[in-house]
């Protein structure tokens, strides 16, 4: 009897000590978020902005949207003096060909330090520069013929990947390590698969049709409901953009925001990087098409999500654009919201009270990046749900030229440092 109870004894020290284990991992893997998450501006810019990304120093990089003929200038936010000066110029991406204004969106690095930037200006270019602050150089061309192209992320073989963003027909690019053309041409460039599209039909235009779903956003405008129709013919502003913020993880899995369904899907490769996840399961689309159940999670949390990121245990964190909002998805695919603008007098949420200020919200966040454990994020104050009408926070990118983006920090620490870029 007494050696069934020592037994005993010891089996339960071992499902104690497994569920300890258990325990730990589970900690490991949850990205502890903050009660009470609040933001500071960080910086503010005098040209709207909307990626960032930033190097092994803490140094953030981000771009500025000049009108033509004036380049695009690259800016490095210092890590140990960010406001003196605010913000320093790398480098430019060029007004070419003119008179096309350059639209910089996507930005990142490279494992040997260049910088790429997507601009879906002249026809979609991904540009290519190695930052300096003594001679900012002009960026050169990477790949060609990428219409819309908006995020960027590269994956462990050292390939460049990019979305057709608000094109909306969901398209996603690998670009060799060398360069390329991609449409028509397809050199040294593949269309591997797309997101599904919100809307088809067999005559397609521009690949996007009318029959299927239709995604409306809210700039400042009335909407007539009646018993038998809703009325928004004096609404602009579908929101068609399903391929937008990408990410690897260190499994090879490329995650993709998908702005309008408020959704990130998971796509999986094989080990020598050929396409895993299933497609054509919708003779309506192209072959290459993604079938739905690539969806990873899909939430209202996330709608609105427009850049992405990733931590060392695999949560994304999300700018969701429209919400005024951080959204943390976890690698179990729960869904949590780490911050949104609070309410303000007005019952909006586009502006703080003056007990609070406006540089302690959000204005239209697009470009989330994981410095260690910092958190920071652009905003481009485009003028859409949440954010309208823009004029009142502390930027206007609508307005004068003066104030029109800025970079927002969290002022809590992350619990899980952020993943290292390029992920290897």
């Amino acid at each position: 009897m007494r050696t069934k109870v020592i037994a005993l004894l010891l089996s339960a020290a071992a499902v104690a000590a497994a569920g300890a284990a258990v325990r730990a991992d589970d900690d490991h893997d949850s990205p502890r978020l903050p009660d009470n998450a609040t933001f500071t501006t960080l910086t503010v810019t005098d040209l709207a902005i909307e990626g960032l990304t930033g190097d092994a120093y803490g140094n953030l990089y981000t771009t500025g949207r000049a009108t033509a003929p004036d380049k695009c200038p690259v800016w490095k936010i210092s890590a140990a003096r960010p406001s003196a000066p605010p913000h320093t110029i790398v480098g430019f991406v060029p007004n070419n060909p003119a008179p096309n204004a350059c639209n910089p969106a996507g930005i990142t690095f490279d494992g040997a330090g260049n910088l790429y930037v997507a601009d879906g200006a002249s026809g979609g270019i991904v540009w290519k520069l190695t930052p300096n602050e003594a001679t900012p150089p002009d960026a050169t061309s990477f790949a060609s013929g990428v219409p819309g192209t908006n995020a960027l992320a590269f994956d462990r073989f050292g390939n460049l990947w990019t979305g057709d963003g608000t094109t909306g027909q969901g398209r996603v690019w690998r670009i060799a390590r060398t360069g390329g053309t991609c449409e028509p041409a397809f050199a040294g460039c593949k269309e591997v698969f797309r997101i599904q599209p919100l809307s088809n039909e067999v005559n397609l235009v521009a690949g996007v049709g009318g029959v299927g779903r239709d995604v409306r956003t809210l700039p400042p405008g009335t909407i007539a409901v009646t018993a038998t129709s809703r009325n928004a013919a004096n609404i602009a502003g579908s929101q068609p953009l399903v391929a937008n913020g990408l990410a690897f993880n260190r499994e090879g899995d490329l995650y993709v925001a998908d702005t309008a369904r408020g959704a990130i899907w998971r796509v999986e490769f094989y080990w020598d990087g050929a396409l895993k996840s299933t497609t054509g399961c919708d003779t309506t689309f192209t072959a290459n098409t993604l079938c739905l159940d690539n969806v990873f999670v899909a939430h209202p949390f996330l709608e609105g999500t427009d850049g992405i990121a990733l931590d060392q245990a695999g949560n994304i964190w999300n700018s969701a654009n429209e919400r005024n909002a951080i959204v943390v998805v976890t690698r179990r695919r729960d869904v949590v919201e780490v911050f949104r603008n609070p309410v303000n007098a007005a019952r909006l949420r586009n502006s703080a009270d003056p007990a609070v200020g406006d540089d302690h919200i959000l204005e239209f966040p697009t470009s989330p990046f994981l410095s260690g454990r910092k958190l920071c994020t652009a905003n481009s104050d485009g003028d859409r749900r949440d954010n309208s009408p823009r004029a009142s926070g502390e930027i206007n990118a609508g307005g004068p030229a003066g104030r029109r983006g800025k970079i927002s920090c969290m002022d809590q620490k992350l619990a899980i440092r952020g993943l290292p870029l390029p992920v290897r």
